[in-house]
């Protein structure tokens, strides 16, 4: 890894890593997926610490986290208004 780049948050899920890198490389942010997934271990640590983490240089921790976090919030929305739909017979 680049010794600029820095952890900058924690994923959840591989759905959410891929949105992520999209959004960043639509907007050339640089930043580095990486996931925990060992073949070893066969997603042992996935189950434990999350799908893997980005990382990207310092100076861009901020508008990552802001987007990520807009993300978050929108797929928190999302579950709660189909939640609250009823159910067709």
């Amino acid at each position: 890894m680049n010794e600029n780049y820095k952890k900058v948050a924690s994923l959840e899920n591989e759905i959410e890593a891929q949105l992520l890198d999209s959004i960043l490389t639509e907007r050339r942010i640089p930043h580095l997926m990486r996931s925990y997934y060992d073949t070893a271990y066969d997603g042992l640590f996935q189950t434990q610490k999350g799908w893997g983490y980005v990382s990207a240089p310092k100076n861009f921790k901020d508008e990552i986290m802001e987007i990520l976090l807009d993300m978050r919030k929108q797929a928190s929305n999302t579950r709660h208004s189909s939640a609250d739909e009823p159910e067709e017979a």
